[in-house]
């Protein structure tokens, strides 16, 4: 009577589609669900679904090949490129600051990595995939394994009778000490060198509060002879003031509060808002006479602000000169918000579909303009699955052009790892190709990777576990421990060396920089813990996309090198 159900949620060796369906549907419940326990501070996250995988797989669960296949790959697709959607404009905007020092010390790490993975594949007698398997796994690199899976696929695709183990074994024994390593060397990284997390976190705030980048917004009174009768235009020009706007001013002995044409003359004691960079903001202060506490330059009832979302094609890839809503309909755009980031509205910067512009001036010129940008919050919502699946297609094309490299008898390609991601780094830098846009709002984002990233492991993990204690007695697993513990530690200790004692990177940064070299979310997950800030996010961001190019093409060389 209970066949059905038996079919369902028992294991076999036959398994159809509806069976393999629930056995990744169960993995990835159960792995999320022991993904949320914590142990001081500490969880695997959404890893633990690789785990449960392994687990339900020794056990008898299966899934149909081509299936599993399917699910592996799609899953990788959809990681990597709501990765390179979220982190794309951040990554590019920090190459204006550290990003350079941050990624070739991260580089290095991984180059370090590749290196030492020679090694042990030289001295002990595990195979390349073994190897290369271990080496992702020790640095918790789960496109890195993708790559390799797939150059092994095509090896054995062009040399008929060429056999490799399966990389995922090797990946899921020395995965843990991925995780551990980096959480232990940056709680041992703190006490060595006795850090202090206030002291480390009021470091980089105070330089935030300097850097040129951030914007701020004040109040400030006329009072310097030297300026009065003068233009906007000839100040901003005589003082070679730049990244500077005047949002409002209100004349002395009057109440009525105004956007300001560039031509308007000052006086004493008239009382502008400033929108700028700090260091400019500070020096035009400087120049005007003094910072002020007025509340009336604040005041809605002659000019409002408001926040308005550019949701129309007539809108988006046109610079703020082309829409020129100040001459147009009085209107000043003071800020770009995009992506997290916040940009002063300088006339060339062009807007992207999904941006939100700030903009000042009377209630019924904004109504006017609301029009032509749209301003359609319900529709950003709305999924554009011509955009999604159009970017996907792009990173698919990219990650299929073969790379041929002389004397490597298989070229390389980039694969469902990084065709994907830099199509996204790409679509996110210039805010589209054509009809595909880059805007994804942050809870699809956010449920993209989950459900990628929860399909990769299930897949893998599933797969691994079928023969996994076998294997691990077979080779064994604890030699692999062993030498996925150098993999793991000498390329952290020397960016730990390089980073705090050479460059003097700070700490919340520099335990930023390990978890992204490692592509290790769970380790940055307990790093924000463990200093209550979200500054080590900001340095993951940075380094993760081009760390994770260079691990895919680490373990591609490695394997067409050493097959």
């Amino acid at each position: 009577m209970f066949d059905w159900f038996r079919n369902l949620f028992f294991p076999t060796d036959t398994p159809d589609i509806t069976q393999s369906i629930i056995a990744i549907l169960i993995t990835i419940g159960l792995g999320v669900l022991l993904g949320r326990l914590k142990f001081n501070k500490v969880s695997l996250g959404v890893s633990a679904v690789m785990f449960t995988g392994i687990f339900l797989g020794h056990y008898g669960f299966v899934v149909k090949q081509d299936i599993s296949t399917f699910i592996r790959d799609f899953g990788l697709i959809l990681f990597v490129y709501a990765i390179g959607i979220q982190v794309g404009p951040s990554f590019f905007s920090s190459f204006r600051k550290e990003g350079i020092r941050y990624n070739a010390l991260a580089v290095t790490t991984v180059l370090l990595g590749g290196v030492i993975t020679f090694i042990i594949y030289k001295i002990s007698d595990m195979g390349i995939a073994n190897a290369v398997g271990l080496m992702s796994g020790s640095v918790t690199n789960t496109p890195g394994l993708g790559a390799a899976k797939s150059s092994l696929h095509e090896i054995e695709l062009q040399f008929a009778g060429k056999q490799f183990a399966d990389p995922a074994v090797a990946y899921a024994i020395t995965y843990p000490m991925g995780v551990l390593g980096v959480i232990s060397v940056i709680i041992l990284t703190k006490v060595i060198f006795k850090v202090n997390i206030k002291e480390e976190l009021a470091k980089v705030q105070n330089k935030s509060g300097q850097d040129a980048s951030g914007l701020v917004r004040k109040k400030c009174r006329v009072a310097s002879p030297e300026v009065f009768g003068k233009s906007i235009y000839h100040i901003m020009r005589d003082f070679s003031l730049n990244d500077i706007i005047i949002s409002r001013l209100k004349h002395s002995g009057s109440s009525e509060v105004f956007s300001p044409p560039m031509d308007t003359r000052l006086s004493d004691k008239d009382v502008m808002m400033v929108v700028g960079t700090a260091d400019m903001v500070e020096k035009f202060i400087d120049i005007i006479g003094k910072e002020s506490s007025d509340q009336l330059i604040e005041d809605e009832k002659d000019v409002v602000s408001k926040t308005i979302f550019v949701t129309k094609k007539s809108a988006s890839h046109k610079t703020l000169a082309e829409l020129d809503l100040f001459n147009k309909y009085g209107l000043k755009v003071t800020r770009v918000f995009r992506s997290g980031m916040e940009l002063l509205a300088s006339p060339s910067l062009e807007l992207y579909y999904g941006d939100r512009i700030r903009v000042v001036g009377d209630k019924d010129d904004i109504a006017e303009v609301e029009r032509i940008i749209g301003n359609s919050e319900k529709k950003l919502l709305e999924p554009d699955f011509l955009s999604l699946f159009g970017g996907l297609v792009i990173g698919i094309i990219i990650g299929s052009i073969p790379i041929a490299i002389p004397s490597l008898p298989v070229p390389i390609k980039l694969g469902f790892a990084a065709g994907p991601l830099l199509a996204a780094l790409m679509i996110s830098r210039y805010g589209g190709i054509g009809v595909i846009h880059s805007y994804i709002n942050n809870g699809a984002i956010h449920f993209m990777k989950d459900l990628g990233i929860c399909l990769f492991f299930a897949s893998v993990g599933l797969h691994a576990g079928t023969h996994f204690y076998e294997n691990f007695t077979q080779n064994n697993g604890w030699l692999w421990i062993f030498y996925g513990a150098f993999i793991t530690f000498v390329p952290l200790i020397f960016m730990v060396f390089v980073g705090k004692v050479i460059m003097k990177i700070n700490y919340a940064k520099l335990i930023g920089l390990m978890s992204g070299s490692y592509t290790d979310p769970a380790a940055l997950a307990f790093s924000n813990g463990y200093i209550d800030s979200d500054v080590p996010t900001q340095s993951y961001a940075t380094v993760y996309p081009l760390v994770t190019i260079f691990r895919i093409f680490v373990a591609q060389i490695l394997i067409l090198l050493c097959f």
